[in-house]
C-alpha cells in the first residue's frame, strides 16, 4: 500500500488496516520529527511550525496515533462515551475521523486511584478519539520539548528512566569534593494546578487544539465540571506538558551559581538539579545557600506557573543522613556514598508478597511460583543496580519463612521432614529451593521460585545528557546503546542478538519492537524442511497458539 496516495484519499474511501506498512509509517513520522528538531536547533521557528502542521495532517501520524491508543494497556478503558475500537474495521475509520477541522473534545470521565500515602489521585480519562488526537499532536511537540528539555530532567521522557535519575545523584555526590546539602522537592498536585495562561502562552504547539483540552471539563457523579486549571492527569499529552512546564529550572539555577574565581582560585557552588517529573532534588555545598537563596528562587519559578511546593515533602537534609528519592536511599557510609531500597519499599514489597501468599492458601505449589516469580523478577530488576545485595538476603529470608507458614498450614498433621522434602529441594549446588514439579508432554517438568539474592549487581549506563532521540545525529548513539541493553537482557547469547538484529528489532508476527521492556520468547518453525529461530512477543505467541496459526513451537 502506498502511503502517500493513501494519505491525499477522500475519507470515505475503505482502508484496510491490516494492509498498513507500519514501517514505512514509522520511517516518515521519523524524518518529519528529525527535520522539527533540526529547525529548532536553528531557532527557525516558522518552519518548525510548519513542519509540525504537516506531521499532524499525515496519514503516516494518525495510523500511528490510532495504533498506540488500541495496543497500550489503556486500550480496554473507554471515556464518557463508552467507545472502544477494538476491531480492524473501527481503528481504520477513526483514522480517516482524525481530523483538526470541527474537532471537539468531550469532557474527561474522572475517576480516583489510590496513592502510596492513602490519598486518592484524581484521574482523568479521555475518549477513545481524545486519545488518538493527543498522541497525534504529541508526535509533533516531542522533538521541540526534546531539545528545550532540561538535561538532568528524566521523567516522561524517551530513552530516560529513573534508572538514570539515580545514577546521576550519585555521579553528583559520590566524589570527595561533592556537595553535602540536598533540597528533596515535590511539586504539590503538579498536573491539577498548572496555569492554563501560562501553558497557551508558552507551549510551542496548536495553541487552538492546546485549549480545547484544557477547558474540556470532567464528568464526576454524572455531573459536569469545568477546569480552570492544570493538566488533566490521565491524558496522553499530559506529562509532556507538566515536563515543559518545570524545564527552564537548570538554566535559571546554572545562570545564577556560575563557576568563579575568587583570589586566583575557582570556586564552584556545587548546584546541581536532578529532576525526575515533579520529584526533584537540588543540591549545594551548604545549607544556607539552599534555604535562603535557592529555596525563594524556586517557589518564584512554580508560583509564575501557577504551582507551589509541597511543603510536607520539601526538606533539606544532609548526606550523612541520607534522602528518599524515587524508591531509593541514598547516603554517604563513611567515605562512600550508596544507593540502597528505601525502608518503606522494602516494607510495601514484603507486604504484596505476603499478601499474594495468604490469598493462595489452597492453589498448587506451580501456581504460586507463577504468581510471585514476576513480582520478584521486577523488584529485583529494579534494584540491581543500586547496593541491594543485602537487603535482597533479608527480603529472600522473608519470604522463605511466609513460604514455610504457608506450607506448614496445609499440612498440620506431617512432621518437619516431610514437608521440607515436599516443597523444599536442591537445585544444583543450592538447598532449599521452593519448587514445583508438574506433568508436561514427554514427562516432568519443575519450576523454581526466583531468589532475589539470585540478581546480581549490574552497573548502569547512563544516557548521555545531551542526547536526543529525535535528533538524527544521535542515531548511532541510541542504536549502540539499545543494542547494549538488550545484550544484557539476553544474558550475553549473542546467537540470539543476532537473530534480534535479522529482525530488524521487531517482533515477526505483529511489527511491533522488541526490546528489554517488552515480553519475548524464542520460538521455532520449519520452513522447507529446514528450523527458523525467531524472537516473537509473548502476547503474539499466544495468539498464535490460540488461533492454531502456523506452525511455531515454543523452545525457550
Amino acid at each position: 500500500m502506498n502511503v502517500n496516495q493513501t494519505a491525499c484519499a477522500p475519507t470515505d474511501q475503505r482502508l484496510d488496516w491490516e494492509s498498513i506498512d507500519w514501517t514505512q509509517c514509522e520511517q516518515e513520522v521519523k524524518k518529519l520529527q528529525a527535520r522539527i528538531v533540526k529547525a529548532q536547533k536553528e531557532c527557525r521557528y516558522g518552519k518548525v511550525k510548519a513542519l509540525q502542521w504537516m506531521l499532524t495532517h499525515s496519514f503516516a501520524a494518525k495510523t500511528l496515533a490510532v495504533k498506540r491508543v488500541t495496543t497500550n494497556n489503556g486500550r480496554r478503558t473507554s471515556g464518557v462515551d463508552k467507545v472502544l475500537w477494538t476491531t480492524p474495521q473501527a481503528k481504520a475509520k477513526a483514522t480517516l475521523d482524525l481530523r483538526r477541522r470541527d474537532y471537539k473534545p468531550q469532557p474527561l470521565k474522572r475517576v480516583h486511584i489510590a496513592k502510596s500515602n492513602g490519598k486518592l489521585r484524581p484521574l482523568g480519562i479521555p475518549t477513545m478519539k481524545d486519545r488518538a488526537m493527543q498522541a497525534l499532536y504529541l508526535m509533533a511537540l516531542e522533538p521541540v520539548s526534546e531539545t528545550l528539555a532540561d538535561s538532568h530532567s528524566y521523567g516522561f521522557r524517551k530513552e530516560r528512566s529513573t534508572a538514570d535519575a539515580i545514577s546521576q545523584c550519585h555521579n553528583v555526590l559520590c566524589k570527595g569534593y561533592s556537595p553535602t546539602w540536598i533540597l528533596e522537592g515535590d511539586i504539590k498536585g503538579c498536573f491539577d494546578h498548572i496555569s492554563h495562561e501560562w501553558l497557551i502562552n508558552h507551549i510551542p504547539m496548536d495553541k487552538l487544539m492546546l485549549k480545547k483540552w484544557l477547558k474540556s471539563g470532567f464528568i464526576f457523579d454524572k455531573q459536569l465540571f469545568l477546569t480552570e486549571e492544570g493538566t488533566p492527569q490521565g491524558g496522553i499529552i499530559s506529562p509532556t506538558l507538566a515536563n515543559m512546564t518545570s524545564d527552564g529550572l537548570q538554566k535559571v539555577l546554572a545562570d545564577r551559581y556560575k563557576r568563579r574565581t575568587i583570589n586566583g582560585v575557582q570556586v564552584s557552588p556545587m548546584v546541581n538539579l536532578i529532576r525526575y517529573a515533579d520529584d526533584f532534588i537540588i543540591t549545594s555545598a551548604n545549607k544556607e545557600t539552599l534555604e535562603l537563596e535557592i529555596k525563594p528562587l524556586l517557589i518564584d519559578f512554580l508560583t509564575e506557573r501557577g504551582l507551589q511546593l509541597s511543603e510536607e515533602k520539601t526538606k533539606i537534609t544532609n548526606i550523612e543522613d541520607g534522602f528518599d528519592f524515587l524508591g531509593f536511599n541514598i547516603r554517604q557510609y563513611k567515605d562512600e556514598v550508596l544507593t540502597k531500597p528505601a525502608k518503606d519499599k522494602v516494607q510495601k514489597f514484603l507486604e504484596k508478597i505476603r499478601t499474594i501468599i495468604d490469598a493462595n492458601k489452597a492453589c498448587k505449589q506451580e501456581s504460586l511460583i507463577r504468581l510471585l516469580n514476576p513480582v520478584i523478577t521486577g523488584w529485583a530488576n529494579y534494584y540491581k543496580n543500586g547496593a541491594a545485595t543485602d537487603v535482597f538476603k533479608r527480603a529472600d529470608h522473608q519470604i522463605f519463612l511466609k513460604l514455610w507458614q504457608w506450607a506448614k498450614r496445609r499440612h498440620p498433621k506431617k512432621g518437619k521432614t516431610w514437608i521440607v522434602d515436599k516443597y523444599f529441594h536442591r537445585v544444583g549446588n543450592k538447598g532449599w529451593q521452593f519448587v514445583a514439579f508438574f506433568d508436561k508432554k514427554g514427562g516432568t517438568d519443575k519450576i523454581k521460585l526466583k531468589k532475589l539474592a539470585d540478581t546480581k549487581y549490574a552497573r548502569y549506563l547512563k544516557v548521555k545528557a545531551d542526547a536526543n532521540p529525535f535528533d538524527s545525529e544521535w542515531n548511532l548513539y541510541f542504536d549502540k546503546r539499545d543494542t547494549h541493553k538488550m545484550l544484557e537482557t539476553l544474558k550475553g547469547r549473542n546467537a540470539l542478538l543476532h537473530i534480534w538484529k535479522k529482525q530488524n528489532r521487531k517482533c515477526p508476527i505483529c511489527g511491533d519492537a522488541i526490546d528489554k521492556d517488552t515480553s519475548w520468547n524464542v520460538t521455532e518453525h520449519l520452513v522447507e524442511a529446514k528450523i527458523i529461530r525467531k524472537l516473537v512477543h509473548d502476547r503474539c505467541h499466544r495468539s498464535i497458539r490460540h488461533q492454531k496459526m502456523g506452525n511455531y513451537e515454543l523452545v525457550s
